[in-house]
Formats: structure tokens, sequence, C-alpha cells
């Protein structure tokens, strides 16, 4: 009552200055609740638009055959979602998904994939898309193996001419793939390391420049040579054996396992790769025409 009957005999610009100072306050008041609750909310702005990437653990191949650089720019659009790519060997790109350095593993290998699930590191597996390998060797075919179509064969016979073969020996789904051919064949190339049988430890295309200088046979998925530029007088020479089928998978990595993992960015991506219209963009991608890989996400 003395503070009202203070206010009401106190001359009329004091009791201004004093209402000014109450709002000052009110103000000062609100603006502090706003940015707790944007604190509470986490970043916005440029701030969230920064942190809006996500990244693929991928293979050499998706890389180098141009495919990223196709279908990327059509999903970023779409969602504002920046994809960052590690293009190493599958075996890699599993291994660093497992340690939590990435959000969506796209590789080759769906044993390796499969395991990947069901150690916990991944969330589900799902077809993508697939192509083939093919063995390519220098024009002279020195194997005399142009043309066979039973890949395992054929390496025996490369195998028992002592011609050189050059692997990429980097644990990766092509690399995994040319071993199990050998497997079958009942070639220890181990045993042969150093001499005919020879291993880069590098990606498809160090792998095929190294075989190119050598005269040397490669075997590597039919996207990296569409695409390869060092040819030279390489050529395909074994090709159509079902057992030279390349098949890819796409994984979430689980953010139970690693929280650091941006699930909800992550599954849009797998969600688009599997849709129709990430399905329609893989197909659309072509070199000198050829579509180099073949969705197949609905079976």
């Amino acid at each position: 009552m003395r503070a009202f009957l203070a206010l009401a005999t106190t001359p009329t610009a004091a009791r201004r200055s004093m209402r000014g100072s109450r709002i000052l306050i009110l103000l000062a008041f609100l603006a502090r609740a706003a940015a707790a609750t944007l604190a509470a909310l986490g970043p916005t702005g440029p701030a969230a638009a920064q942190d809006r990437f996500i990244v693929l653990q991928s293979t050499t191949s998706t890389q180098n055959s141009g495919l990223y650089d196709h279908i990327l720019p059509m999903f970023t659009g779409k969602t504002g979602i920046e994809v960052r790519v590690v293009a190493v060997g599958t075996g890699q790109a599993i291994r660093n998904a497992a340690n939590g350095d990435g959000d969506v593993l796209l590789v080759h290998s769906r044993a390796a994939e499969e395991q990947f699930v069901a150690d916990g590191y991944g969330v589900a597996r799902f077809d993508v898309m697939y192509n083939d390998f093919v063995i390519v060797g220098p024009p002279s075919d020195p194997a005399d193996v142009a043309g066979m179509t039973d890949a395992v064969a054929a390496l025996t016979t490369i195998a028992e001419t002592e011609v050189p073969f050059v692997s990429r020996g980097d644990d990766s789904g092509t690399n995994q793939a040319e071993l199990r051919l050998w497997e079958e064949a009942g070639i220890d190339v181990e045993a042969a390391s150093g001499g005919w049988y020879r291993e880069t430890g590098s990606g498809m295309g160090a792998t095929l420049n190294i075989g190119v200088g050598m005269s040397a046979y490669v075997l590597t998925d039919r996207a990296t040579w569409s695409s390869f530029g060092n040819r030279g007088h390489h050529r395909i020479v074994i090709e159509g054996d079902p057992r030279l089928f390349n098949q890819y998978g796409i994984i979430l990595v689980n953010p139970q396992r690693h929280p650091n993992v941006k699930a909800e960015l992550g599954r849009r991506f797998v969600d688009w790769i599997l849709s129709e219209e990430g399905q329609a963009a893989i197909a659309s991608f072509n070199v000198d025409g050829r579509q180099l890989f073949f969705p197949n996400a609905a079976g």
C-alpha cells in the first residue's frame, strides 16, 4: 500500500522511469527464457546446417566409377543433407563402421555385411544394386583364356602357366571375391605370392595401373573397368560366369552401439537409396551409354 501511495504521489517523470525499468527487467527475463529454450532444443540456423551431413563408409568401386558424383547431388538437393564418402576397400570400410567412424555402410561382401549386423554393429542390411566382376588381361592373352565363361577354370589355367596375375590384396570386396575363386580352384595363392601372383595392397584403380604395366591379368568390377582411363590394350577376357555376380548392400550403423551415429539423417539416406527415386537415380548412371549398376532393392 505504501509503495502504491508512493508511486501515486511520485512526479510523472519519475513514475515513467520506474515503469521503464520494470519493462527492461521483464524483457531481460524473457530473453533469458528464450535462450534457455533454444539451448534445450539444440543448434539452429547456420550451426544446424553445418551439422546436416552424414559419413558414408563405402568402396573404391562405387567412388571410382563416378556413381556417387551422379546420385549424391540428387539426394542433397532433395533433403539438404550432405553425404561425405570415405572410399576404401570393403574390409576397411566395415572395420571403420564397426569403430563408429561412419553413419551408413554401403559395400559389396554379403557374408561380411551380414556378420556386421549379426555382431550388433548394424541395424539391418538391404540389397541395393548389383553388377559383375570381369577378368581383364593383355592382348597377347598368354594363358589363352579369352572367351572362357568358367572363371575358376580360367584361373586354374593362369596358375598352371604361371603368367602374371595382379591382385588388390587389400581385403576389399573385390579381393574377397577373387580369393573365393582361387579357393574353389584349389590354388594356394599365398604360396605363389611374390612370384607370378602379385598383391598391390591398393585400390582398384592403382591395381589396374600396375596390372596393365606388368601385362598381367586382373579381376576387377565392371564399373571401375568401364570408367578406367589407362587400359592400354588390355581387354576383358573372362565374363559371364554366375560366380562373378557382384551384389551391393546398405546398412545403417547401429546408434545403440555408437551414440554418435546420426541415425535420423542416416536413415533418410538409406530410405532414399531404397526408394523408387533412389533406385531410378542409380539406374540412370551410365558411362558411354552403358548402365553400370542395376538396382534391385525390391528384390
